[in-house]
């Protein structure tokens, strides 16, 4: 089978299991890597996720491509959440993190910025509002914006 047609039909079982342990899928990776090719499935939770989600996760999937028998060759299984300093995709997806301390990129200078560290104090459609650690409040149309993440630092 082609990796599209294994990664959609797992995507389809990954996205109907979740909502049952009240998770989300954040991505789904299935890539020939250094070591051979892995099945990274990434989960998240307003909550947080928790190992024991990882774990509960993994043995539900690990059954379904099991008895599915979708994958012919060797391959390792990670399931995990997207981590502290995720990426941001969208100005949506901002919104969930309001407050949040954020480093982002931009493809040009803004406001003689182009990178904006501080705190993320609007999302709206399309554009995110950061002040930044001088203060300074800084809008961003979401196309202006090469790579958005949370950060600790």
């Amino acid at each position: 089978m082609l990796t599209d047609n294994v990664t959609d039909r797992i995507r389809e079982f990954v996205v109907s299991l979740l909502p049952s342990y009240e998770l989300e899928l954040y991505d789904i990776q299935f890539r020939r890597e250094g070591h051979g090719w892995v099945l990274r499935i990434i989960i998240d939770s307003h909550s947080g996720v928790t190992l024991d989600d990882c774990s509960r996760v993994s043995r539900e999937v690990s059954v379904f491509l099991d008895v599915e028998d979708l994958i012919e060759h060797a391959y390792n299984l990670e399931v995990s959440s997207p981590g502290a300093e995720r990426e941001l995709r969208s100005s949506d997806e901002c919104s969930r993190f309001i407050g949040e301390r954020v480093r982002v990129k931009l493809f040009e200078e803004l406001e003689g910025e182009r990178v904006v560290i501080g705190e993320l104090v609007e999302a709206a459609s399309g554009e995110i509002v950061v002040i930044t650690e001088q203060g300074k409040k800084i809008s961003m149309p979401w196309e202006k914006i090469k790579k958005a993440r949370l950060t600790l630092s």
